[in-house]
């Protein structure tokens, strides 16, 4: 059955097929009336108030009488000195709407705060079932020891504080009682005090999910607060995005992001993760930016407002990183990722589970005229065969049996003939409450679809493949079924799933927060690094996007590198002037007070030396806008490849999840056809081919931000079946 998710009468009202496509309620921080107070929630929005507090400033009749629900709560509230202010955690809030009110005035000041379970859900739609609780598998950084078994089917285990310290020589160790160990290093905060170098690390579960919040602080001075943060915070947040994909459904997961890293916490900075933010235990962009959401708003009630929160990470780290400034702006300020692609729900897809996997099947099943690899390479646009294969061998993210954790009971899990009701391991299965049910079969629509694609078009019009080689790919070529199993047929995608992808985010706009947020996209090359998925095109796409959206790319710098320190290693000095240049950039940012768009400020304020830029490995520096498909020095040094459907005529943004057709017309191709062969090719495609040069079926922008899917309550409604 379709339920409505709240504002309530809106979607009774719209009463669309599939979604809604109202545009985001604007958050109501304060309600003013006369001459009362300002009221505004520091931690979170007013209506998305997660766990029964909320920290809370009130700007205005300081002497004033505050209550909550009726309650009193004035002596929760501490006066900032000189400024007007008040800012106290209240705490006691009931699910759902509570009031907040400041007597005084001609009419008293009155703030509706919702509040929504710990454990969720908020904005991410209905649980996930079934779902495998890990505390007691989630083992302690540097301490050592785990949470012990959850309490409860929510996965809740009670929150602890460690402390470690970092010796001189490097490496963390547990901080022991009584006197200061001989080798503890030394940090030095922004007045230029030295501070011995010891880390409050605090792991508990808010989302079902386990996180970690660590911070340089001395346990023997005052345990920090919103009114006093430890001295050595910096008042900056790093929200630490962790990578993968395969197996990232239905569990709790024994690993976050990670929070210990020297050259962060050195420089003042506050780091968090949590383990549905590391995208091998939870690969759902939305269930990520849910949880993120209430890990930060944990935070600021722990330790104050933040100054500026960057968002951290590669591969399936960076899709959430973008994903998140684009869907939810506000909760990151500006991201650092690496070895990304633009979204896991195509982009990725395009190269590890579809368009690779299917031109290598042909390659080795279904071809019946002779290839050399490299011919079938040029179809792929990978840099080797080694990739085509590695990838060709991967239907991970699609297949629904293909890569399932193994902390799940198999008893739980899909099999087509023995439990086809059970959990399905498919990108689309987890995101169900995002794509919707296919009500024919129970499973989640899926916007996967190759009809009318032309796959190798480029490399025919280019010489490189035979039109016998090119006619006959394209008829036997084929599709997946919706276990992921190879078809003749091609494969028809949802165009209901195909909608709710553009309008709902899962694939990346570029043009929601994202246009007003600095963008650094540091790459360690890994294009022939024996089939890493990590291409250096995505970047490109990444790019394309962002121009397509806001009409240019002033936000984002791509810095390019060898991979021999690692995909995403801070030991790089390129990565470490990115996080530097990264704070200075927001720094600038919010310094500017001035009335002009989002995204001017943050073209205006990027520091003179953060540019595009490529390094060859001695270090030495390239400056050049980095572009594709160009002979510049940098594309030389580090040469840019591509997927089977940019190959095949798609455009470089590499977004469209299903082409508009066009009529096959003889023209189009560089030899003529015999009577039988353009016959063959009408069978090939009965429909038309694909024309890139309009926009994808159902292609269109995003809906707004701050969508929700769920549960009633929250501030904008999407439909879950």
């Amino acid at each position: 059955m379709r339920r409505w998710l709240i504002g309530p009468l809106l979607g009774a009202l719209l009463g669309v097929s599939g979604i809604s496509d109202a545009q985001p309620f604007p958050t109501q921080e304060h309600v003013q009336t006369g001459d009362a107070a300002r009221i505004r929630v520091l931690s979170s929005h007013n209506d998305l108030v997660t766990g029964g507090d909320a920290l809370v400033e009130i700007v205005g009749r300081t002497g004033a009488a505050v209550t909550l629900n009726g309650r009193p709560v004035t002596d929760a509230l501490r006066p900032v000195a000189r400024s007007g202010r008040r800012v106290g955690l209240i705490t006691g809030l009931k699910l759902g709407d509570n009031v907040l009110e400041v007597a005084g005035g001609r009419a008293p000041s009155r703030l509706i705060l919702t509040n929504w379970p710990l454990q969720g859900p908020v904005i991410s739609g209905p649980h996930e079932t079934p779902f495998i609780c890990m505390t007691d598998s989630f083992e302690l950084p540097v301490t050592g020891g785990t949470l012990g078994p959850a309490a409860s089917a929510d996965c809740d285990a009670a929150t602890r504080v460690d402390y470690v310290y970092r010796r001189r020589e490097g490496g963390f160790r547990p901080l022991p009682a009584g006197a200061m160990p001989g080798d503890i290093g030394e940090v030095v905060d922004a007045a230029g005090k030295p501070h011995p170098y010891i880390v409050r690390v605090e792991t508990g579960v808010v989302n079902r999910s386990i996180y970690q919040l660590a911070m340089l602080h001395d346990p023997r001075t005052a345990a920090p607060t919103p009114a006093a943060p430890s001295r050595s915070w910096n008042r900056g947040l790093i929200y630490v995005f962790g990578g993968g994909c395969p197996g990232g459904m239905y569990i709790q997961g024994k690993t976050t992001g990670g929070v210990l890293d020297d050259q962060m916490l050195a420089r003042g900075y506050a780091v968090a993760s949590s383990s549905l933010n590391v995208f091998g235990n939870n690969c759902d962009d939305l269930l990520a930016s849910e949880t993120m959401m209430m890990v930060r708003e944990r935070f600021i009630e722990r330790f104050g407002p933040i100054s500026r929160t960057i968002g951290w990470g590669c591969s399936g780290g960076s899709y959430q990183a973008e994903q998140i400034a684009d869907n939810y702006p506000g909760l990151l300020d500006g991201v650092v990722v690496g070895c990304s692609f633009p979204d896991v729900g195509y982009a990725a897809v395009s190269v590890h589970s579809f368009g690779a996997r299917l031109v290598y099947n042909y390659y080795r099943h279904g071809a019946t005229t002779p290839w050399t690899e490299a011919q079938i390479v040029a179809v792929s646009g990978l840099p080797d065969f080694v990739s085509l294969r590695t990838q060709g061998d991967r239907g991970d993210r699609i297949d629904p049996a293909g890569v399932c954790s193994p902390a799940i009971p198999k008893a739980l899990l899909y099999d087509a003939k023995t439990n086809p009701t059970g959990a399905r391991c498919s990108i689309y299965d987890h995101g169900r409450n995002a794509y919707g049910r296919d009500p024919a079969t129970g499973f989640a629509r899926r916007p996967l679809d190759n009809i009318g694609v032309q796959y190798g078009l480029v490399a025919f019009r280019a010489g490189v493949i035979t039109k016998a080689q090119f006619i006959d790919l394209n008829r036997r070529i084929g599709g997946v079924d919706i276990d992921a199993k190879f078809t003749e047929a091609r494969t028809a995608g949802d165009p209901e799933a195909i909608r709710r992808a553009y309008r709902s985010g899962r694939i990346l706009s570029g043009g929601g927060g994202l246009a007003g947020v600095p963008i650094i996209d540091y790459r360690a090359y890994a294009d022939f690094a024996k089939g890493d998925p990590h291409q250096r095109f995505h970047s490109f796409s990444f790019r394309e996007r962002l121009v397509a959206a806001n009409g240019d790319a002033d936000n984002q710098v791509m810095l390019t590198e060898s991979a021999r320190r690692g995909l995403f290693s801070l030991e790089s000095p390129v990565l470490q002037g990115a996080l530097d240049g990264m704070t200075a950039w927001i720094q600038a940012i919010q310094a500017d007070r001035s009335a002009r768009p989002a995204a001017q400020k943050v073209a205006s304020a990027r520091p003179a030396g953060l540019v595009d830029a490529c390094f060859t490995e001695d270090g030495a520096k390239i400056v050049e806008r980095q572009v594709w498909g160009k002979a510049t020095a940098c594309n030389r040094l580090y040469p840019p490849h591509s997927n089977p459907y940019i190959q095949a005529g798609a455009p470089l943004a590499n977004n469209v999840l299903k082409c508009a057709l066009k009529p096959l017309d003889p023209a189009d191709y560089p030899a003529a056809f015999t009577p039988e062969e353009w016959a063959e090719m009408r069978r090939t495609f009965p429909t038309g081919v694909c024309d890139y040069t309009r926009p994808g079926v159902e292609q269109q922008p995003l809906a707004g931000n701050w969508l929700s899917f769920g549960p009633a309550g929250a501030p904008n409604m999407w439909v879950v079946d």
